[in-house]
């Protein structure tokens, strides 16, 4: 099968495209064939060498790129009943350890961290759900607000902060969005109650809507201090990417989110993009050969989706 892969670490020429073997599928796994796979800040990373440098990757001989997926099921391991092949289904690779990702045209996953794909979505759109929908699912959980809370979300139309957004509305959160001008139409549509531009100083705006502060945060934008500035003393802040919290200020819990794959959330995710309720973005579509062209544009920035990737 076809892959993508990177030798040696570097820019996106370093990406190739190889021939290597279709994956086994062990006990409880799945074998997905690969419909869609969106590109990922986290698949820079990866390719230039920023995650084994920061010691969390092994030096191995190739390296695979991709974590999200949807396609359909090619194979089932022993002791998987929940999936047959056929079946239409996203999933995340979150493990680094293992060789290939999900640029690919075949990738083996655990049937744990797989779901039902939402109907009525194409692949391509629902490639797009997986790590961002989980990264913002995962950070409110670790905020742990109740409803009619306030919450602020840097990057509110950016990947994760967009589904956070939706997410903390339909729990009932009070939002502030923090976004660009442009995207005030958006957030607001996603269910923020508030709108903050971030050509203006961001505590300033959050505390001229909700004076003693929000109640908890959510760094989309890796904004770290000055948006621990509008947090009440003694709230919640998550931060997105692990490395980059600020310090723990004015009593305020600060939390790095590290996502996770899971099945059973990702189940609740498929459902809400399937009822309308969450936005799957797509920037653009390309075929797996221009990978290196993606992960171009994606450094670029002004993206609104994901670039996703077809074999």
């Amino acid at each position: 099968m076809r892959a993508v892969v990177v030798r040696s670490f570097g820019g996106p020429g370093a990406l190739e495209v190889v021939e290597v073997p279709v994956p086994p599928t062990g006990v409880g796994q799945v074998r997905i064939r690969v419909e869609a796979a969106a590109v990922n800040p986290v698949d820079v990373a990866t390719r230039s060498g920023l995650l084994a440098t920061a010691g969390l990757m092994a030096p191995r001989e190739i390296t695979g790129i991709g974590w999200d997926v949807a396609g359909r099921v090619a194979e089932v391991g022993g002791g998987v009943t929940e999936f047959a092949p056929g079946d239409r289904v996203i999933g995340l690779r979150d493990r680094l350890d293992v060789s290939l990702g999900t640029y690919a045209e075949f990738v083996v996953l655990d049937a744990d961290a797989v779901a039902p794909a939402p109907t009525g979505v194409s692949a391509v759109e629902a490639a797009t759900l997986p790590l961002n929908g989980l990264t913002a699912l995962q950070a409110l959980d670790l905020l742990g607000l109740q409803s009619g809370a306030t919450l602020l979300v840097t990057g509110a139309a950016g990947a994760v902060g967009g589904f956070a957004v939706e997410l903390a509305a339909l729990r009932g959160l009070r939002v502030v969005a923090a976004a660009g001008t442009e995207d005030e139409p958006f957030v607001r549509a996603a269910g923020a109650e508030w709108f903050v531009p971030r050509s203006t100083d961001l505590a300033e705006g959050v505390r001229a809507a909700v004076p003693s502060g929000v109640d908890g945060a959510v760094d989309a934008a890796l904004l770290g201090v000055r948006a621990l500035a509008a947090v009440r003393n003694r709230g919640s802040f998550v931060s997105v990417r692990d490395g980059v919290a600020p310090v723990p200020l004015r009593g305020i819990t600060v939390k790095e989110q590290w996502v996770a794959a899971d099945g059973p959330a990702l189940v609740g995710l498929s459902s809400l993009a399937e009822r309308g309720l969450l936005s799957l973005r797509v920037a653009d579509v390309l075929p797996l050969d221009r990978a290196a062209e993606a992960h171009e544009r994606l450094a670029e920035g002004g993206l609104r989706g994901r670039l996703v990737l077809t074999p």
